[in-house]
């Protein structure tokens, strides 16, 4: 505490520390609730970030799983068709599937 606020405060003798008192408490009190503040803000901001990056996880699992349904189908669908060939055709491969 700097001398000449120490002298104001004796000054004014028990009420002038209190009072004091009460002025840096409100001040630490209003700091405290600033920074409580600003981390709930950034709590907030994390929440919805997390909310899009698990919307864009569950969007793209979705997508592989489409896409892995879809190959199975293909892969049924070429085993019916190899299946329904004449024994002696020669057999299915790569090569003989491209245009």
């Amino acid at each position: 505490m700097p001398p000449d606020l120490a002298a104001t405060i004796a000054q004014f003798g028990a009420a002038g520390l209190i009072a004091w008192m009460w002025l840096v408490e409100r001040r630490a009190a209003t700091e405290r609730e600033r920074q409580i503040n600003e981390a709930h803000e950034r709590i907030v901001r994390d929440r919805e970030d997390r909310a899009v990056l698990v919307d864009a996880v569950r969007d793209a699992a979705r997508a592989m799983a489409a896409l892995e349904a879809g190959q199975r189908a293909i892969t049924r669908l070429l085993e019916r068709v190899a299946a329904d060939r004449a024994p002696d055709a020669a057999p299915i491969t790569r090569d003989s599937m491209r245009p």
